[in-house]
């Protein structure tokens, strides 16, 4: 028979050390729940932001010279979902596998036309375009003057001479479908943070 070993008073925990240690487990507890909550709390703000950026407001990085001086290489943009534009309007869009951005300069059933000095013509009138620094007839291919197609859009880009754009029969005019959105703002680099024009 197993005798039992006798326990000493002074082994025993005293009452403040029990409150210690259960104080101590409680916060343990209490921080694990803080933490989880946060954790999962991240995790929904982070799929929120996944969905808007790719749903309803895509963020874009420019690539290439053909908008410039509107935009640069490099430079990061916001885009809204639209499918209303206006001649002006700046819009990224799909060509096969690249994600293009250009400017809005015809609508379906306008007529374009171009001068050769790069003056363009909508609709038998001169548009003003304070944006391009650069007219150039550039790489156009078309028979002038064009009738832009149902539900497509004549896009071209800012950097007249180097743009390859509806001018050219490669890219043609643009179908709503292959729209991702409106170009918006701009929020890189910080120093031309703000609304793109």
């Amino acid at each position: 028979m197993k005798r039992k070993k006798q326990i000493d008073a002074s082994d025993l925990p005293s009452v403040t050390q029990l409150k210690t240690e259960l104080n101590r487990e409680k916060y343990k507890r209490r921080y694990m729940r803080i933490l989880k909550s946060t954790v999962y709390s991240l995790i929904v703000v982070a799929a929120a932001a996944v969905l808007v950026a790719t749903l309803w407001m895509p963020v874009l990085q420019i690539y290439g010279t053909s908008m410039a001086p509107t935009l640069d290489e490099g430079e990061i943009v916001l885009s809204v979902k639209s499918n209303r534009f206006e001649t002006g309007d700046l819009v990224a869009f799909y060509i096969g596998n690249k994600l293009l951005v250009k400017r809005v300069i015809a609508g379906p059933g306008d007529w374009f036309n171009m001068d050769e000095d790069g003056n363009v013509f909508i609709n038998g009138e001169a548009i003003d375009e304070p944006y391009v620094t650069d007219k150039a007839f550039g790489e156009c291919n078309l028979e002038l003057p064009y009738q832009v197609p149902e539900n497509r859009w004549f896009l071209m880009g800012d950097h007249r001479s180097s743009s390859v754009d509806s001018r050219n029969t490669a890219v043609g005019c643009i179908d709503i479908e292959q729209i991702v959105g409106k170009i918006v703002f701009r929020v890189w680099p910080f120093d031309r943070f703000g609304e793109t024009d």
